[in-house]
């Protein structure tokens, strides 16, 4: 197989809930603009449309997106919309909510608990669906998650939300949501190149719980939203010369091998750069490299 060939079947099921997807999925974020949210140069529309309408082609059927990913000319959520409906009865969309920008573009305040009804409302408006497949809220320095878990729970049991999820949390707020209701995904900022030993925490617990954990920026490292990650160490740079892939490949392989139940959510607008990324769910790497790699998960920054 080429990589304009393989399937993100390559990269093994995981199942949120009771919903299957493969491992490698794709993120949303990107495909406004060159830089997420209002940072860099809008997308062109009709490329984008293509992107996803080719991830869904090579097997993705997990897409993470949100309300706030847009730029001054396009909406991640319209783009899906326009590019999937009707959508194929195995594609998971996962959104987030809590944080809000304005029409400028500016970020708010996070949503009290009581205005999270009316942003799932917007994402089912702006996607077109009765229901949202899974809703991660995403804390913004709240202490306590358990009055905004305890308002989606209700969506949930309310029939507008199928499962629930938290992101940008740490083992005390990831509690306080299983105390209230199922979790079935958790997502936190995660890369080889940025250690953090509380993350590393949630993730050793949520493969315990049978949780998947789903890294953000695992391929942009410390550039976070301003565009993609250029910069990689010798250790990157090594391994994907002896598999004959780019660097980004074996970020998001390292990525996976972190455990069974990690999920990938690589984000581009940039139809090479998909295939290139979900091809990387076939690559396999040895245990020489990943403690290689390991390593420098360890000791960077």
């Amino acid at each position: 197989m080429t990589t304009e060939t393989i399937d993100a079947a390559a990269s093994g099921t995981f199942v949120l809930g009771d919903l299957p997807v493969h491992r490698i999925g794709f993120g949303a974020m990107r495909l406004t603009g060159d830089a997420a949210f209002h940072l860099g140069t809008p997308s062109d529309r009709e490329r984008s449309i293509a992107v996803l309408r080719r991830a869904v082609d090579l097997g993705v059927n997990h897409i993470d997106t949100a309300a706030f990913y847009f730029s001054s000319l396009r909406s991640a959520n319209e783009l899906i919309n326009t590019a999937l409906a009707p959508y194929p009865d195995d594609l998971v969309i996962a959104t987030k909510v809590g944080p809000f920008r304005d029409y400028h573009g500016e970020w708010g305040s996070s949503a009290r608990p009581d205005q999270l009804r009316g942003h799932v409302e917007e994402n089912l408006r702006q996607l077109g669906r009765d229901h949202l497949d899974l809703v991660y809220f995403r804390r913004q320095q709240q202490d306590s998650i358990a009055e905004h878990f305890g308002a989606l729970a209700e969506l949930r049991e309310a029939g507008l939300i199928r499962h629930l999820g938290v992101s940008g949390v740490q083992p005390r707020h990831l509690a306080e949501a299983l105390e209230t209701a199922p979790v079935v995904s958790v997502q936190n900022r995660y890369a080889i190149d940025r250690p953090d030993p509380v993350d590393d925490e949630v993730l050793r617990i949520c493969g315990e719980r049978g949780i998947a954990f789903v890294p953000f920026y695992a391929v942009a490292g410390e550039a976070g939203p301003r565009r993609a990650g250029t910069a990689h160490d010798d250790e990157v740079l090594a391994v994907a010369r002896a598999h004959g892939v780019s660097p980004t490949q074996i970020r998001v392989a390292w990525t996976l091998h972190q455990g069974p139940h990690v999920l990938a959510i690589p984000g581009t607008g940039n139809p090479d750069h998909l295939a290139e990324n979900v091809a990387a769910g076939a690559l396999r790497l040895t245990r020489e490299e990943l403690d290689r790699l390991d390593a420098l998960h360890t000791t960077a920054g």
